[in-house]
């Protein structure tokens, strides 16, 4: 069968992925979910939106004769990886995760591990602080049961309805960030607190050796169930299994 990739993307990983892919003249599609408003040109073709389903990738994988897919989504994307592997599974197409390693505490570190983000809401049932989310828009709403915080959001776009938070800032930043600016960051808005996921990648591990630095408390969400499917870490390794694996 010939090869013909589908690239769940969205990730630092994701963009190398392409360009690799691009650069070995592999047959591919790059998809994003659509939840950036500019989302980053790719050197493939690129298609934007959600498929609706498993069931909708699966017919999606099925009428356009796809022979492997990689899921280079970010690591808290648990919906869409559980789709895509149902579809994979339902569509008879090999599957890979590209996932990069989770972060690990260091000396120095002060994290408290909560489950999910309401773990993290309840977290912060304390007085008054200045809190920097680093969380993605879509999970904003959430700390609206905590409204006593001065929040810092530090967002890709602006989003189309102000939070309803009665203090808060919105710091627009596309990553890579680097330490002296999260340190930057973090002393001029004097933020007490941090609150991420366990997203990792060093895109966005700046803040962790900010907080480090400035030894601020990191409410660190733990990374959710994803499938049982097999995993890579580097673009290398998804283009050297999309390579050796064939579809039977």
């Amino acid at each position: 069968m010939t090869t013909k990739l589908l690239i769940l993307g969205g990730t630092t990983e994701a963009s190398a992925l392409a360009r690799l892919v691009a650069a070995e003249g592999i047959d591919a599609v790059f998809s994003y979910a659509g939840r950036v408003a500019a989302p980053k040109s790719q050197p493939l073709p690129t298609r934007v939106g959600g498929f609706g389903s498993a069931d909708g990738l699966a017919r999606y994988l099925r009428e356009n004769s796809f022979s492997h897919v990689v899921d280079a989504t970010h690591p808290f994307a648990a919906q869409m990886s559980w789709n895509a592997y149902n579809a994979c599974q339902a569509a008879d197409v090999p599957l890979i995760a590209l996932t990069r390693p989770a972060w690990q505490a260091q000396t120095g570190d002060r994290w408290r591990h909560v489950s999910d983000v309401d773990g993290a809401v309840a977290t912060l049932a304390f007085s008054a602080r200045r809190v920097l989310l680093a969380l993605g828009k879509q999970n904003v709403p959430a700390f609206e049961k905590t409204p006593q915080h001065h929040y810092v959001l530090r967002l890709v776009d602006r989003p189309e309805v102000a939070p309803d938070l009665p203090h808060h800032t919105v710091v627009l930043a596309r990553g890579p960030f680097d330490v002296a600016g999260d340190l930057a960051l973090m002393r001029d808005h004097a933020i007490d607190v941090v609150v991420c996921k366990n997203s990792g990648g060093s895109g966005a591990e700046a803040k962790l050796a900010a907080a480090r630095e400035l030894n601020l408390p990191v409410i660190m969400i733990d990374r959710p169930d994803l499938p049982p499917c097999d995993t890579c870490a580097t673009a290398e390794a998804a283009v050297d299994w999309v390579t050796h694996t064939r579809d039977t």
